[in-house]
């Protein structure tokens, strides 16, 4: 701890915040019997199952001694168990198949360096999913249906140059999204010949394209439900008759995106729209679940529970849902909510080693960045030290497309947990507050982008809050960038710099990437640059043109098999540093991809993340 701890709090070992989950993700069969979850089986995530009412007799299924097994699901013929795995990082994804009556597991996708995407099953085809495979041509996934009773693969959809397909609730393959040279999108619903020979159903301006898509459709096939911005700032929730093309409003805030809709179950009408703000913020659209959620959170409040609540609704009944609550300063709790009754049932926590130990909250601050431009983030402070003149660490989220929300964040709460208050900034061309925001993030990577980092540690310095002459920065992916960048373009404002996953050329970053990330390209040409005709500009923003400038530390680490930031990305600000004689360390895992997902990987990073901040920021 540091010097301005008033109080002694005791370390949270690496183990308990990077190792393996006690618990993840508990769904309910469709068949409202069997609770299912992710928990380790000798060190690896795999899936687990109990009966529903007896959660405490729990016995393993899958078998996995790999990476662990993060994405699954149990189908509707209520014997067929599904998830993905890779091979250390490669994202060559293969879908596998466990019967559950005779616990034969078959890879349903046994193709070398093949990718496979679920796109489609439901309640109403028991027996069929819908797969995305880029097995005839790397760049395109074109669409397959999978026989669950006899493993057979049959092609029904050939990719005409859509980056995503849309389909209905009976597994038809209803057209799907392609970009547009200018980074713009066109969406196609029931082309005859795809995008060379149809008009686009939604032509979606390039300031419009990540505010805009087909969400689904409901049962009766009569109406569809749009996402979109165009006409306004943020994405709208629209219910689209598809005789008349009418569109109608259900539900916009003219800041925040729409984050999340949750659908019934048996009708696909939207039930309720999620508004990501500083805290969640529900809209109801219908009434029976508001009280279901209300009577939720009453009983949460009961038990002096303050959190965001999400429900996951896989019994076919509706009766059983899993309740997931996030505090943000204790590990996440999951129960079993009773529709029939109301009860709702504690099954168990993501982490209940986390109970032991005094945790942080993240808490949301804002401020006016240099050219007048309101920008969010949140601070995540050091349980029991005076808020005056600490040290920190600006923690960039990846994408960077994305942004950070109220969660439990693991880095946070490791560098509260270490006496540093953890910075992290929605900045410029982050996701959820509107295409204006999200829009002025355009070619800016390391420029306004960077700035508005640099406008939170002044911010934050004029409060009092932390020591400007001890801040580190750190990230993973385009988080990494910006580390490398406040290393390379303003060593004086940061005392060192932890890069993840990180591009250092952005040339030599758009020239390469997975075949199936081909389709992006417009979208990154609009968004970071084009190489034909902005080389110069995107010379001068990548860290590696201005190695010469680095003055202060850097940790390079990087998974070796990563398809989105290959290896080279890292090795080639490495040598440079090196033939510098610039102070650096490098990590490289051979067994992971872009970010760390063994357990063992992750303890080994956060050990030198935590050794060379003691050194360097402290």
């Amino acid at each position: 701890m540091t010097a301005e701890s008033v109080e002694s709090v005791p370390l949270i070992p690496h183990s308990v915040l990077f190792g393996n989950p006690s618990h993840l993700l508990p769904r309910i069969s469709p068949d409202g019997t069997r609770l299912l979850f992710l928990a380790p089986d000798d060190g690896v995530m795999n899936v687990w199952t109990a009966p529903v009412d007896r959660p405490d007799e729990a016995t393993v299924l899958t078998r996995d001694r790999g990476r662990g097994i993060r994405t699954y699901g149990l189908c509707h013929d209520d014997r067929t168990l599904f998830h993905l795995r890779d091979e250390n990082g490669d994202e060559s994804w293969r879908l596998y198949l466990l019967d559950l009556v005779t616990g034969e597991e078959r890879c349903a996708t046994p193709f070398e360096g093949v990718q496979a995407r679920v796109l489609a099953h439901n309640r109403w085809h028991p027996t069929t999913m819908l797969i995305g495979l880029n097995k005839d041509r790397p760049d395109l996934h074109d669409v397959y249906r999978l026989d669950l009773v006899t493993a057979r693969l049959t092609k029904v959809a050939e990719n005409p140059g859509y980056l995503s397909w849309i389909v209905d609730t009976d597994l038809r393959v209803r057209g799907g999204s392609a970009m547009k040279p200018d980074g713009g999108a066109a969406l196609y619903l029931d082309p005859p010949d795809g995008p060379d020979g149809a008009e686009p159903w939604l032509d979606v301006p390039y300031e419009d394209v990540m505010g805009t898509r087909v969400l689904g459709f409901a049962r009766d096939g009569a109406t569809c439900y749009l996402l979109s911005s165009i006409g306004a700032n943020s994405s709208r929730l629209f219910a689209v008759d598809l005789a008349t093309g009418r569109r109608t409003v259900l539900a916009e805030d003219p800041v925040h995106d729409v984050k999340q809709v949750e659908p019934d179950p048996l009708r696909h009408t939207p039930q309720a729209v999620l508004f990501a703000k500083d805290r969640d913020t529900w809209v109801y659209l219908d009434e029976e679940f508001g009280k279901d959620l209300g009577r939720i959170r009453g009983e949460l409040a009961l038990q002096g529970i303050d959190g965001e609540v999400y429900v996951d609704r896989g019994d076919r009944s509706d009766r059983l849902w899993t309740v997931s609550v996030v505090t943000g300063a204790g590990p996440v709790l999951y129960y079993l909510h009773d529709r029939a009754d109301g009860r709702l049932r504690y099954l168990f926590s993501h982490q209940p080693e986390l109970e032991r130990y005094r945790l942080a909250r993240m808490e949301p601050f804002a401020f006016t960045a240099r050219d007048g431009v309101a920008v969010h983030g949140y601070v995540t402070w050091p349980p029991g030290a005076e808020r005056r003149n600490l040290p920190a660490v600006v923690n960039v989220h990846g994408g960077p497309w994305a942004r950070h929300t109220f969660a439990f964040d693991e880095e946070a709460q490791l560098l509260a947990n270490r006496g540093y208050a953890c910075v992290q900034v929605n900045y410029r061309g982050s996701t959820g507050y509107g295409k204006r925001f999200r829009n002025l993030g355009a070619k800016q990577w390391g420029a306004a982008m960077h700035t508005d980092l640099l406008d939170a540690v002044d911010h934050l310095v004029a409060d009092g809050g932390i020591d400007a002459s001890r801040v580190a920065i750190m990230g993973c992916s385009y988080g990494g960038y910006a580390a490398l960048v406040g290393a390379a373009f303003t060593p004086s404002v940061f005392t060192c710099a932890i890069a993840l996953c990180a591009p250092s050329n952005l040339l030599t970053m758009l020239a390469a990437g997975a075949p199936y990330r081909t389709p992006l390209r417009a979208f990154m040409t609009a968004n970071v640059g084009d190489p034909e005709t902005e080389r110069d500009m995107l010379w001068a923003r990548s860290p590696l043109s201005r190695v010469d400038d680095i003055a202060v530390p850097v940790l390079v680490a990087q998974g070796a098999n990563d398809v989105r930031v290959p290896r080279e990305e890292a090795e080639q600000i490495v040598a440079a540093l090196a033939a510098k004689g610039l102070p650096h360390e490098y990590l490289l895992f051979p067994d992971e991809g872009h970010g760390l997902a063994r357990p063992g990987n992750r303890e080994t990073y956060y050990a030198a993340v935590e050794r060379f901040l003691a050194e360097h920021l402290a």
